[in-house]
C-alpha cells in the first residue's frame, strides 16, 4: 500500500487527554499540528477510559491552566444549555452533573468528547489541526539526537503515513514514542539508591508497574435482571486474594487510603450505617438534578479497587502478552459486573444486584467497557531535572513547604497516590504539598526535537502517583504545545529555553499571558502553614 507523506510544524503522537491540550496550545500559537489517535474518540483518560476527573480541592479558584477551566465551564454549561435540568441546578455556578463524590465534576464520557471536539473546531476545521483516528505510530527514523518522521498506519484500512516535523510530542498514555525513537526512558519502579526515595524498593524491577482498570459504566434498574453470562475466568477472580491473605479482591473491603495496610469497608447504595457507598463514588448521571424524566436512571462507572488489574504489565511486553493482559482486565472488570449481580453482599442480608445493567451506550461501545484501560502509569523520560517523592510529599519536605522552581511552567496538587503495582503489589496515599511543574522535566538528556505531552515527563513511580492526574496532565501538554511552538518560532531548541535566562522568562510570560499558573497563590501557602 502506498505511504502517504504529511508534514506539520509539530507532529503529536496520541491524542489523550495531554495530547489534546498540547495540540491546541501549539495551533493557537500560530503552528501547524498532525495528530495521531488509535480509536476514533480523542480525549484519553476523561473519554476512552472513562475516568471522571480527579481534582484539587482549590481547583474552583486557581490551581489549574485557562484553558482547563474553560473545558471545566464548557462542560457545565453543556449541560444547562441541553440537559432539562432543574432551577437549582441551573442556578448552581459549581455544579457537578453526576454528583459523584470522587470529583467535583463527574460527568459523561461523551460530554466530555463534545467539549474538546468544540475546543478544537476552529483549529480542526481549518486544517491547522488534522487528527489521524484509528492511526497508532508504529517506528521512527532518527539520525543522532534528531527525529526525522515517524511512521504510522491506520489499523481499519492499513493505510501507512510518514510524519515529518519539526518537533514530535508524546501523548500517548504509556509513552510509546519514547523506545521507537530511541529517547533514554525510565519504567516501573526505581530503587532507593537511585532516587533516595523512603518509599523505593530496594532494588529496581522496570516489570513492577502500577495497575491498569479497564472501567465499565453501568445502570441500576430496581427489579431488573441483566445478569450477564458467567465470565470464563470468573472462578479465578472470585477466589483471588491478592493483597490481604483471606479478603478475596471481589468483596466490599480493600485497603484503607489513609493506612493501605488496613482494610475499610463499602457497599453498593448509600445507606444510613455510615457504610460508604461506591455507587455514588464514580456516579455520572444523577437524574435528581433534572426537572422532568428522561430514560435513564443513575449511571456510575466502576474504576475501583475491585477491578484493578496488577497480574501483569501491559508496557514494555510483546503485542501478543499486552493483548493477553488487555484482554484479563477486561475479564476482572467483567467478573466485577457478574459478582455485583449474583453475590455482592447487601446489607439487607440478601445478595447479588440483578437490576445492575452494563451501558455500552455510554461509552460509546457495544460490551459497556470504556474503548481503552485506563493507565496510571507511563514510561518517563530520563530529562535534565526529575521530580521525586522529595519534591512533593508533606512528611520529607516539612517546613519547607511547597517546592518553587525557577523555571515551573505549571502547577498542581494530587496526594501521592500509588495503586497495587504488578510485582510487589505495594501501594501507598502519602499526603502532598501543592506542587510546580519544572520545565527541567521535560528536557531529555540527549534527543533534541522529543518533548513529552502526558504521563511521560521526567519523574519517579512514585511522583507519577500526583503527576498523572488530569488538570496536571492537561498542564503539561499545554506547556509541551507551547514549548515546541515558543522553539519553532524563535529557531532555538527545548534545552536552550532551559537554559537560557532570556528565553527562559520570554517562555514563562507567554505562558502567563495564555492563563498557565507559574506558583500557587499567597492564599494557598497561608493555608497550608
Amino acid at each position: 500500500m502506498q505511504t502517504t507523506f504529511m508534514e506539520a510544524d509539530i507532529v503529536i503522537i496520541g491524542a489523550s487527554l495531554g495530547g489534546v491540550a498540547a495540540a491546541r496550545a501549539a495551533a493557537k500559537a500560530g503552528k501547524r499540528v498532525v495528530m495521531t489517535e488509535e480509536t476514533d474518540w480523542i480525549g484519553g483518560q476523561l473519554t476512552t477510559q472513562a475516568v471522571p476527573p480527579d481534582e484539587h480541592r482549590w481547583i474552583e479558584s486557581f490551581g489549574c491552566t485557562a484553558s482547563y477551566r474553560e473545558f471545566r465551564d464548557r462542560v457545565r454549561a453543556y449541560y444547562k444549555n441541553n440537559y432539562p435540568l432543574t432551577e437549582e441546578a441551573m442556578a448552581n455556578s459549581v455544579l457537578n452533573p453526576g454528583n459523584g463524590w470522587v470529583s467535583r465534576i463527574a460527568h459523561e464520557p461523551k460530554v466530555a468528547l463534545r467539549v474538546l471536539e468544540d475546543m478544537l473546531a476552529p483549529y480542526v476545521n481549518t486544517r491547522q489541526i488534522q487528527i489521524l483516528y484509528y492511526t497508532a505510530a508504529i517506528s521512527a527514523e532518527t539520525q543522532g539526537p534528531e527525529i526525522i518522521s515517524v511512521r504510522a498506519r491506520n489499523e481499519k484500512s492499513g493505510e501507512e503515513y510518514r510524519l515529518t516535523g519539526q518537533y514530535f510530542l508524546d501523548g500517548t498514555d504509556n509513552g510509546d514514542l519514547l523506545p521507537m525513537t530511541g529517547t533514554e526512558y525510565l519504567i516501573g519502579s526505581e530503587s532507593a539508591q537511585q532516587t533516595g526515595e523512603p518509599h523505593a524498593l530496594d532494588e529496581a524491577d522496570p516489570e513492577d508497574i502500577q495497575s491498569i482498570t479497564h472501567v465499565a459504566a453501568v445502570e441500576y434498574v430496581e427489579g431488573g435482571n441483566f445478569t450477564i453470562p458467567r465470565p470464563a475466568n470468573y472462578e479465578f477472580w472470585r477466589s483471588y486474594t491478592p493483597l490481604f491473605g483471606d479478603i478475596p479482591i471481589l468483596s466490599w473491603f480493600t485497603a484503607d487510603v489513609k493506612d493501605t495496610a488496613k482494610l475499610k469497608q463499602y457497599t453498593m447504595f448509600p445507606n444510613d450505617q455510615g457504610i460508604p457507598s461506591l455507587w455514588t463514588y464514580r456516579r455520572i448521571v444523577d437524574p435528581s438534578i433534572w426537572r422532568e424524566p428522561l430514560p435513564s436512571g443513575e449511571v456510575t462507572l466502576l474504576n475501583w479497587a475491585q477491578n484493578d488489574y496488577y497480574l501483569a504489565s501491559v508496557i514494555g511486553v510483546t503485542a501478543e502478552q499486552k493483548r493477553v493482559h488487555a484482554e484479563q482486565a477486561k475479564e476482572l472488570t467483567r467478573s466485577l459486573v457478574y459478582w455485583l449481580q449474583t453475590e455482592a453482599p447487601r446489607l439487607d442480608g440478601g445478595k447479588g444486584y440483578p437490576g445492575v445493567r452494563l451501558r455500552g451506550d455510554v461509552l460509546g461501545t457495544e460490551d459497556g467497557l470504556a474503548k481503552t484501560a485506563y493507565i496510571r502509569e507511563s514510561r518517563r523520560l530520563k530529562a535534565l531535572y526529575t521530580i521525586s517523592e522529595h519534591d512533593v510529599s508533606k512528611e520529607l519536605r516539612g517546613d519547607q513547604g511547597i517546592k518553587r522552581y525557577s523555571d515551573s511552567v505549571g502547577v498542581g496538587s494530587y496526594h501521592l497516590d500509588l495503586h497495587p503495582t504488578t510485582k510487589s503489589q505495594r501501594s501507598f496515599y502519602i499526603p502532598n504539598y501543592p506542587y510546580e511543574i519544572p520545565l527541567g522535566s521535560f528536557i531529555p538528556i540527549r534527543m533534541s526535537n522529543y518533548l513529552p505531552a502526558c504521563k511521560n515527563i521526567g519523574m519517579t513511580q512514585i511522583a507519577n502517583g500526583c503527576y498523572r492526574l488530569h488538570p496536571t496532565e492537561w498542564n503539561i501538554g499545554e506547556a509541551a504545545g507551547y514549548l515546541a511552538a515558543y522553539s519553532v518560532t524563535h529557531g532555538i531548541r527545548p534545552k536552550q529555553v532551559y537554559e537560557s535566562a532570556e528565553h527562559l522568562a520570554s517562555f514563562q510570560q507567554q505562558l502567563q499571558e495564555q492563563g498557565v499558573e507559574l506558583h500557587w497563590p499567597d492564599e494557598v501557602y497561608d493555608s497550608l502553614y
